[in-house]
């Protein structure tokens, strides 16, 4: 599975036009592990879950809300550690991370909103008037029962559409969902390349199924604005082959 490498020193309309409905923040906060009353102020190509032991592929069917979090925490630093490093590689000026709200309950009537608008239920996206991250934490949960490679996949995501909100208009696609896609790809196998994320047999099929479930009709997707399946599954490896380059609308 998926895993940080630990190195030495080393919504509505207003949530859809903050980004998409999957996003991310300020990777110095800790997640919180959700409660049922959060207090808050405000979708990638790889294998599947393997066992230690046979490497045989698995769904992670015993774990607790702890793990989910610590994974979102490694994901929040693998995808950060990527831009930070990276970002004079490929544009001027200087990086800043989005800020990282993290887990809000979908069902809790105090949790974040964007615009003046509640954060939707079992959702995760990229708030631009604010510029935070955020996620329902069941919608993690549950992604995280199919393997760990969903939690870095939509932090991936979402920290795309910060990027996206970073950059000059013209090398933002009119398809900004399928270009957070590929920048996904791009990060999650440049991490790799640079040796802070473990890649391992099961991630790819993980990932290509979870953008397969992510190109379907869902309560949080919409095919029409997010691509069918074919589409984010092409797109994301568009970022794996080419790298941020590839993923810019000039490219």
């Amino acid at each position: 599975m998926l895993h940080k490498r630990l190195l030495p020193l080393a919504l509505t309309a207003v949530l859809a036009t903050a980004g998409c409905t999957f996003q991310i923040g300020d990777p110095s906060i800790v997640q919180p592990t959700p409660s049922s009353s959060i207090k808050q102020d405000a979708p990638q190509t790889g294998d599947g879950p393997t066992t230690e032991q046979g490497g045989v592929p698995t769904a992670n069917d015993s774990f607790s809300d702890a793990d989910v979090t610590k994974e979102i925490n490694d994901a929040v630093d693998v995808v950060n550690t990527y831009w930070s490093t990276h970002w004079s590689e490929f544009f001027t000026g200087t990086y800043t991370a989005p800020r990282v709200l993290g887990a809000y309950n979908g069902s809790d009537p105090n949790r974040f909103t964007c615009g003046g608008e509640p954060a939707l239920e079992m959702n995760a996206y990229f708030c631009i008037p604010e510029d935070y991250v955020a996620w329902d934490f069941n919608l993690m949960r549950d992604g995280y029962a199919e393997g760990d490679a969903w939690i870095y996949l939509v932090i991936a995501h979402e920290w795309g559409h910060a990027i996206q909100h970073r950059l000059d208009t013209s090398l933002v696609s009119a398809a900004s969902e399928l270009q957070a896609d590929c920048l996904a790809g791009a990060v999650l196998y440049g991490a790799t390349k640079d040796g802070t994320l473990l890649w391992e047999a099961g991630d790819t099929a993980e990932i290509s199924a979870g953008l397969t479930k992510l190109g379907d009709e869902t309560p949080w997707t919409d095919p029409s604005s997010h691509g069918d399946a074919i589409e984010r599954v092409s797109a994301f490896g568009k970022g794996r082959t080419g790298g941020v380059l590839g993923c810019l609308n000039s490219a």
